[in-house]
């Protein structure tokens, strides 16, 4: 099997074309082609000329001889391997004691799954309620005046914050193990679309991931696993340096010999609670900020210019980083074509913005993260949990600001960068529900923030000309990026440096980013647990 990397077609490509490049690249008669599978679609819009590059896998007849013809300095190789090994342990050496496994985000789900195909019939524990359910929580505190639950909202229920999210599935980690190919054929078999196999930057979105998270827990429990619901750990165990229990919010105590906490980066009475229990954490950079909304039709055309609106590809996405003066950098984080901007917050009496996409990319609007790097420093404590502090503080003035019923602050661009308060909208209508009030988000945001934010536009408009939209919207805040702690553990065998049998997992850990890199993170543990036995 060879492969072809960078084979490049215009966006208007016949049904051939690419069988056609495949010949001419190897320098094959069609007759010697034995087959040819795509392996990876991305849309290269650099330099404002859009086409499409693909990665191909094909067989054809005297492989050698072809390889030997094309060169080293040609785009074909040999096909990598890269065949993920599960591991599989018999029964009869595990533990009486049933893996534990605290949150059902993506982390969660995958460490139970590989621990219930090895036999191992885990217990899985989530404080939130099932996808189903969750959903009609959120959606009713969104759209019809609900009461806010803390214990079924965008960060807290069956599969994680992601689940409300544009189910991005594309990810930045080393992958030498090939977890990640084995992740996205998971989800299809689960029920998501055929098209992440080979998409470059493949996504799920909302309305796609429930029907996914269901699948996964169905198999889990059919597997001889549990999962439980509005089962939320109050309390652990620790015992001549290994984490032997835990303990439910009703009382109810489950010992294991394996604990894996993988409760995301929200679960912050959590986190209080492990540190009070003697768990080491370490303070870490995170970063905070708004989210930016532009119409979608100006973003297609600013990076597909005469391909705008183009079926073969949907609704553009973009990314940007840029390095500021001041010597803090404000980035792009998690951006949602097509998508909504959502209420996030998992506190009472606070605002928190995400992003949120379906599968189509449908919606008017493109929004993003508009975010700027915090350090520990900038909140000068010794309390290793303090980074949550001021990440409150933030979305408690947001929630004031935003009058004190879960609308959010909003500011128009034009008026953020010249230092006015926004009386009212523009052409860009927010889509932010329970709705926004204009204001200066000054009022919320610290003042490097705010430096950071309106230094980097200029940049950012001349890498994406027509970005500095006077009337695009930001609306705030965005805190949740990331978890601003990490508990560190052992290289080895993944368990907490200093608490044995206590594996720290996935966003809230400090390990992981986003959906792919938390699910890889609890295949990790799973295997480390299996290595072990």
């Amino acid at each position: 099997m060879l492969q072809i990397s960078q084979l490049l077609l215009p966006v208007d490509y016949t049904d051939d074309a690419l069988r056609r490049e495949v010949l001419r690249t190897l320098k094959v008669k069609d007759a010697n082609l034995i087959s040819l599978t795509v392996k990876q679609r991305a849309i290269d819009a650099r330099r404002g000329h859009v086409q499409f590059s693909f990665t191909v896998l094909v067989e054809t007849k005297n492989e050698a001889v072809v390889l030997a013809r094309c060169g080293p300095a040609s785009h074909v190789v040999t096909a990598p391997d890269e065949t993920y090994h599960e591991l599989h342990r018999n029964i009869a050496h595990r533990s009486p004691k049933r893996p534990v496994i605290v949150g059902s985000g993506p982390c969660g789900l995958f460490c139970a799954l590989i621990l219930a195909r090895a036999g191992w019939k885990p217990i899985l524990l989530e404080r939130g309620k099932a996808a189903g359910d969750r959903a009609r929580d959120v959606t009713g505190f969104w759209r019809r005046g609900w009461a806010f639950d803390p214990e079924s909202n965008v960060q807290f229920g069956e599969g994680g914050a992601g689940t409300f999210s544009d189910g991005k599935l594309y990810t930045q980690i080393r992958d030498r193990e090939h977890r990640i190919p084995w992740l996205l054929k998971e989800m299809v078999a689960a029920g998501a679309p055929d098209d992440i196999l080979i998409k470059a930057r493949p996504h799920i979105g909302t309305d796609r991931l429930i029907k996914v998270v269901r699948h996964i827990r169905e198999e889990i429990i059919a597997l001889g696993g549990e999962v439980r619901f509005g089962a939320r750990v109050a309390d652990c165990h620790i015992e001549d340096d290994a984490m032997r229990a835990i303990t439910l919010a009703d009382g109810e105590v489950i010992e294991s010999d394996h604990i894996i906490f993988a409760v995301g980066h929200s679960s912050r009475d959590t986190f209080t609670m492990l540190h009070q229990r003697g768990v080491p954490f370490e303070a870490k950079s995170f970063s905070v900020g708004v989210r930016i909304e532009h119409p979608q039709k100006l973003i297609d055309q600013i990076l597909y210019g005469r391909w705008a609106g183009h079926q073969r590809l949907g609704s553009a996405p973009y990314k940007f980083v840029s390095h500021c003066q001041n010597g803090r950098t404000a980035y792009s984080f998690c951006m949602c074509p097509g998508g909504l901007v959502v209420a996030a917050t998992s506190e009472p009496g606070t605002v928190v913005t995400n992003g949120m996409s379906s599968y189509a990319r449908e919606e008017a609007n493109a929004n993003s993260g508009f975010m700027v790097d915090v350090r520990p420093e900038d909140y000068q404590s010794p309390d290793p949990l303090s980074g949550i502090d001021f990440q409150r503080q933030l979305e408690r003035r947001a929630y004031e600001l935003g009058g004190s019923d879960y609308k959010a602050p909003a500011q128009l661009l034009g008026d953020f960068l010249a230092g006015r308060a926004s009386t009212s909208g523009g052409s860009v209508i927010p889509s932010y529900q329970p709705g926004v009030v204009w204001t200066d988000l000054r009022e919320c945001l610290p003042e490097y923030i705010i430096d950071t934010l309106q230094q980097s536009i200029a940049q950012i408009d001349r890498r994406l000309p027509g970005f500095a939209l006077d009337e695009a919207i930001l609306t705030g805040v965005e805190t949740r990026s990331s978890a601003p702690v990490r508990i560190p553990r052992n290289p080895e065998t993944l368990e907490c440096v200093s608490i044995q049998q206590f594996y720290p997992a996935g966003e809230g850990a400090g390990y992981a980013g986003g959906i792919i890199s938390a699910a890889a993170d609890g295949m990790k543990v799973a295997e480390a647990i299996l290595k072990k036995a």
